[in-house]
């Protein structure tokens, strides 16, 4: 060594000293013990690996411990009461921020104040720490030790081969048992809830009972904390805090957007497994639909009754469930009644959510349009909005663009017509079509995911999976005697089978795709109708006639069969949009769009250009 210390090294020495001097503090920072483990590393000190590193995962789990009590207990004593107001609701929100200040200072000391990078946080939730601790036990020769954290590090990160290979290596030494492989990090309700399913799949049902009641249990715990820790400055979505200049209320509503918004994440993590994008489909709602069969099987009528009603309350209507209802409320001779839910909403509700802008109007929701996940909206756009986008599409659109290049692809009758909205800015800043109206094709599309977001009540981000500004036309010669559609019944996510009654979830379809809306710009043609249908493609359940402004929205599973009526005479426009709940299948062109009005917002300078990548399209 030269002698020489960064002012970084010197600076977290410093910090150390002062966390372990000061009188007030009772924990180390996380992430100075982290980087003292990772120091100790490179340098073979093993012992003090794991002395650095487990000290550091206990101090962040404990920061964490003392912001959920902190902050649940400080919003017990400063609760908002009936009584709003202007200066009622800001008192509150000091006396809570005080109190929580306050709280987690006297238990945490100089950590209430440290702030800790966002690259310690996130190797943290990847779980790197044991991948350290992992070679550090294997070194000090405490194979159970290194066992159980190299189990805990793969759980988050099953795509790491070495660690695989270790694991294996693990299990053949002597001294290690198949007990030693723990996962340290594993979430309580989602241990009880594997376990149950487990003992269920085995006929142990009184056992699996046990378990689910106690994987509700720790549900509900879990989802409280995670609500607590929203409670804390939020990011702010597409916003520069150096170029932030809007009012305090403004400001003050941004920030409890965001904290809402954090809030509805909290349903979504806590479905996901460590290392894994996608949430477990329909995960609170399994725990009763299990109890109910539990209770059934061990003659437990009135439970099994009661957990039934429970899942109907996220379901409602849900056929085999109500079947279920039926039977027990016919051998009990009696009803029951639900158990209390304590999430406000959870995805698979029938919908019902605020329409977030005030000209939209509901006309139909799911039970007038005889199905379920179902929406007709109006006003959703203006005439002139309408207006600007068919100029824009008679501008922009080709022939075929997003199908592959075909004129036709799904009836020889018509002309199809299509863009996408990062071609739309290109043609914008190529100038050959108004930037303001190809801005308006991203703002619109925005405004259809927000309203869909929030009416189905989604606990989680909804993000783009394709978007299309699409036109088709009736050619003229061909509409004598039709009997086509314009585009056939399918459903979006799965591959319809109506002589099965099936749809499968397997490609080709975009097995990825949860949400659908068709957004319409004008409705000045004949034919054109867009209909719902049954399993059997054949069976229409509901007809929407387009107009300006009208927007039809709609899971995208075999629940929602749907097709458009040949277009005879005219031509009907729409912007089509897909999306998804996982963010591993965001619309590529869409993330480019983005970045392309994120450039135009700050007015910097696009360089080279853009380059578009047609996306193929069923």
């Amino acid at each position: 060594m030269d002698g020489t210390f960064s002012p970084a090294a010197i600076f977290s020495a410093f910090l150390l000293t002062v966390a372990l001097s000061s009188p007030a503090a009772s924990l180390e920072p996380y992430d100075l013990l982290y980087d003292s483990a990772v120091q100790a590393f490179y340098k073979g000190d093993y012992t003090n690996v794991v002395r650095y590193m487990e000290g550091a995962l206990g101090s962040y789990k404990e920061v964490r411990r003392t912001k959920v009590r902190c902050r649940l207990r400080c919003q017990d004593q400063h609760p908002f009461d009936e009584t709003f107001s202007d200066l009622r609701f800001a008192d509150v929100v000091l006396r809570r921020a005080a109190c929580m200040n306050t709280c987690i200072e006297e238990k945490i000391g100089t950590q209430s104040v440290h702030k800790v990078s966002e690259d310690v946080v996130q190797d943290f939730h990847r779980r790197i720490p044991y991948n350290y601790l992992q070679l550090a036990y294997q070194k000090l020769k405490q194979p159970d030790k290194a066992a159980a954290a190299a189990h805990t590090y793969f759980q988050a990160n099953p795509e790491h081969v070495e660690m695989d290979q270790n694991l294996e290596q693990y299990k053949d030494l002597q001294g290690v048992e198949e007990e030693h492989f723990v996962d340290r990090e594993a979430r309580p309700h989602q241990r009880s809830f594997a376990a149950a399913v487990s003992l269920y799949e085995k006929g142990e049902h009184e056992g699996a009972i046990a378990l689910f009641e106690e994987a509700v249990v720790e549900y509900y715990k879990a989802d409280s904390e995670c609500r607590a820790l929203c409670q804390w400055p939020q990011r702010f979505e597409g916003h520069d805090y150096l170029r932030y200049r809007y009012s305090l209320h403004e400001v003050v509503s941004d920030h409890f957007t965001q904290v809402l918004h954090c809030e509805h994440e909290c349903v979504r993590d806590l479905a996901t497994r460590p290392g894994r994008l996608s949430p477990m489909e329909n995960y609170l709602p399994l725990h009763y639909d299990y109890l109910q069969f539990a209770y059934f099987h061990v003659d437990r009528l009135e439970e099994a009754l009661q957990c039934s009603l429970t899942y109907l309350l996220f379901h409602e209507g849900e056929e085999s469930m109500t079947d279920n209802v039926d039977y027990y409320r016919e051998t009990l001779a009696h009803d029951g009644k639900p158990r209390e839910v304590r999430i406000c909403c959870s995805r698979g509700m029938v919908g019902g959510g605020p329409l977030v802008y005030d000209d939209v109007q509901l006309v139909q929701n799911s039970a007038a349009l005889n199905g379920t996940q179902r929406v007709l909206l109006d006003h959703v756009i203006s005439e002139e909005e309408c207006s600007d986008l068919r100029r824009l599409a008679h501008a922009v659109t080709m022939a075929g663009d997003g199908y592959r290049g075909r004129m036709s692809p799904h009836t020889p009758n018509e002309k199809f017509e299509g863009a996408t909205v990062l071609k739309t800015l290109q043609y914008g800043y190529e100038g050959r079509v108004p930037m303001r109206s190809a801005r308006l094709f991203y703002d619109i599309s925005e405004r259809a995911r927000r309203v869909i977001e929030s009416y189905f009540l989604l606990n989680a981000t909804l993000h783009f999976s394709y978007t299309h500004l699409v036109c088709r036309t009736a050619i003229t010669g061909q509409q004598d005697h039709r009997n086509d559609l314009s585009h056939p019944i399918h459903a979006d996510n799965c591959l319809l089978d109506p002589e099965a009654n099936e749809c499968w979830k397997e490609a080709p379809a975009y097995t990825y795709r949860d949400y659908s809306a068709l957004l319409y710009l004008n409705g000045d043609f004949e034919g054109g109708e867009f209909i719902f249908t049954e399993m059997d493609a054949k069976t229409v359940t509901a007809s929407v006639k387009p107009l300006c402004g009208r927007m039809v929205g709609f899971s995208s599973g075999g629940e929602n069969p749907h097709g458009v009526k040949a277009v005879t005479s005219g031509q009907r426009c729409a912007v089509a949009l897909w999306f998804t709940l996982d963010p591993l299948f965001r619309e590529l062109e869409r993330l480019q769009a983005d970045e392309v009005i994120q450039a135009l917002d700050t007015q910097s300078v696009w360089g080279q250009g853009l380059n578009i990548n047609p996306k193929d399209e069923l």
